[in-house]
């Protein structure tokens, strides 16, 4: 699921994976992403461009941006912030800047910050869908469900027919409700449901499917390296939040550390699994609580 935001993903040249048969833990590897060749060349160019050409404020602004995307699809996150904050200097109505900017707050922690960088997004571009996306996110970060699921219900009847829509507005209404989030979101998946491989991460939380039937599927028409690396970092951070609600911690710190290995930066399920283990390092397990095995 990428950013703008399920997309921008790095053109990483192609290789063809050798996809393994899940093992008994469910365990599906990629290699993970490199920087391409095309990115480098990209942020290059750009460079060049800003530093040596004339250009009108709208100009910089632009070019500013599409540096920042790159910057932050190969991981340079605190360069892409920084390209971001010279755009919205250049041109303060951009709101695709601010958007970019909240979610780096949010990834910080820095919540009333982020919801300001949003509201502002918002104010320039109402139907701007993935602004109500990451507020929601940044809401449900923030403890604040309520405005979470409005949030997220507005994105997901946008296009309602898109399993992580689904599921986010699900994480959203599960902290209101546990069982009526799990009915309408069973109601959702039988309306919508289709052939696609990423609506078995909706099955996985209904209890239609298991982890390791789960992993088989999600390697079925694979086409390259690519492919699966950003299919595995999207099932390992759902896998991990699913492991997590049913308090079996080590497991999910397995599968969010499993997403982040595929370096697919751009993916919030990459920028989220960080954010979800430096959450769990800061509230350890109290003395004397157990983990699933019986250990700490």
């Amino acid at each position: 699921m990428l950013l703008p935001m399920w997309g921008c993903s790095s053109s990483s040249q192609v290789q063809t994976p050798q996809v393994p048969k899940p093992q008994p833990a469910s365990l599906v590897l990629a290699t993970p992403l490199q920087v391409s060749y095309q990115s480098e060349l990209a942020l290059a160019r750009l460079g060049q461009m800003l530093s040596e050409m004339e250009l009108t404020t709208e100009q910089r602004a632009e070019l500013f941006y599409e540096r920042a995307v790159v910057f932050d699809r190969v991981g340079l996150r605190s360069l892409a912030r920084l390209d971001f904050n010279r755009a919205l200097r250049e041109k303060p109505d951009f709101a695709e800047a601010y958007n970019f900017i909240g979610v780096y707050l949010v990834q910080q922690q820095n919540y009333d910050e982020a919801y300001e960088a949003f509201d502002s997004a918002l104010e320039l571009a109402p139907d701007y869908d993935y602004a109500y996306l990451n507020r929601g996110i940044a809401l449900y970060y923030g403890n604040r469900p309520e405005l979470a699921t409005a949030d997220m219900k507005r994105f997901y009847e946008a296009q309602p027919e898109d399993p992580y829509r689904v599921l986010w507005l699900y994480l959203a209404e599960q902290k209101l409700n546990g069982p009526a989030a799990m009915s309408r979101m069973r109601e959702r998946l039988n309306k919508y449901d289709d052939d696609a491989w990423n609506w078995d991460l909706v099955r996985l939380y209904t209890g239609e499917i298991n982890a390791t039937q789960l992993m088989t599927n999600v390697v079925k028409g694979v086409k390259d390296n690519r492919e699966l690396a950003e299919r595995l970092c999207e099932t390992y951070f759902y896998l991990g939040k699913f492991e997590l609600a049913k308090g079996n911690r080590k497991e999910a710190i397995s599968y969010f550390k499993l997403a982040l290995a595929n370096n697919v930066y751009d993916f919030i399920e990459h920028r989220y699994s960080l954010l979800e283990l430096e959450l769990m390092a800061r509230k350890p397990l109290p003395p004397g609580a157990q983990g699933k095995n019986g250990k700490a």
